[in-house]
């Protein structure tokens, strides 16, 4: 078949590996265009964009797809399917009616719930017991149209928003060649309705959510450490200085200390008192400083957290 791909970050990576070494051919990658990163602030390619050039396949970037132009290159391909893994841009109908078999979409959640732009993190924070991969046939609405194929996948109490990405990556990558593979052989998928009950949405992180607010319970906010770690990474005031906060686990006992207060501080950990609960750092990082266990972090500071 012939196969143009539209990815950009570090999932989308995994589904472009298989398509590069499978059998069909990959026309043309569109991923989003370079933006500033690091403290230079120097202009990066998106991970897709390096992992194409390396295969030698030409990489597009258009801002959108309003220009015709820009669909009229799209349309000379002859391209007869569209994979979108986590482009960044929401097609529209013309671009969607190009490929003959129309856009699939691999997207991290069990639709409906946790449409849009950060299922893992969402999926994690809520507390949910599993997740997966959905392919999807791709309509005008964000993460509406019907579901082709499903994998799922247990979220494990240890997991965080980097282990759950690594993992469902891979799955996406094979749920994908499944796709692929009945497609070729001349199989219609299944095109399964997405029900209209349970939807939710996965808003995009925001760096203002990662302040802990220990007026809520522990087991709130130690999902939520997990969930926004490797980005944007829990932190709070602790001792006069901020603390980045890349792991922490809740504890059942109750304490009449305040909300915020240090209740114990040892080389296990640093004890929260939150409204239920309390919170036990483990890892915690310094500003300009290395992540590192709570026992270092003690031995480093001048002054003890309690008196």
């Amino acid at each position: 078949m012939r196969l143009v791909f539209a990815g950009t970050p570090e999932f989308s990576v995994p589904p472009l590996e298989r398509l590069l070494a499978g059998p069909d051919a990959l026309l043309a990658v569109y991923t989003q265009p370079d933006r500033p990163a690091g403290r230079g602030r120097q202009l990066q390619p998106s991970p897709v964009k390096q992992r194409a050039l390396q295969g030698g396949i030409e990489v597009r970037q258009p801002l959108n797809f309003k220009d015709a132009e820009e669909r009229a290159r799209l349309a000379a391909l002859r391209p007869d399917l569209m994979i979108v893994v986590a482009y960044g841009l929401i097609l529209p109908q013309n671009v969607l009616d190009i490929p003959r078999f129309g856009c699939w979409n691999l997207h991290a959640s069990l639709l409906p719930r946790w449409r849009g732009a950060a299922p893992i993190q969402r999926a994690i924070e809520a507390g949910d017991a599993e997740t997966g991969v959905d392919l999807m046939q791709m309509e005008r609405g964000l993460d509406t149209g019907p579901v082709l194929l499903e994998r799922r996948t247990p979220i494990h109490a240890d997991d965080t928003g980097g282990s759950l990405h690594d993992r469902l990556a891979v799955i996406g990558a094979e749920l994908l060649v499944e796709g692929l593979a009945r497609l070729r052989t001349g199989e219609a998928l299944p095109q399964q309705p997405q029900p209209e009950q349970g939807v939710t949405y996965a808003h995009k992180l925001d760096k203002a959510e990662a302040r802990l607010d220990f007026t809520q319970p522990a087991r709130v906010l130690e999902r939520r450490v997990r969930a926004f770690n490797p980005w944007p990474i829990c932190d709070c005031e602790l001792g006069g200085e901020r603390l980045r906060v890349h792991a922490a686990q809740a504890l059942e006992q109750q304490s009449t200390a305040a909300p915020g207060r240090v209740v114990a501080a040892g080389a296990a950990g640093i004890d929260i008192a939150c409204a239920d609960g309390l919170l036990r750092l483990t890892r915690v990082q310094r500003e300009g400083g290395r992540a590192q266990a709570v026992a270092d972090y003690l031995n480093a500071r001048r002054t003890p957290l309690l008196p």
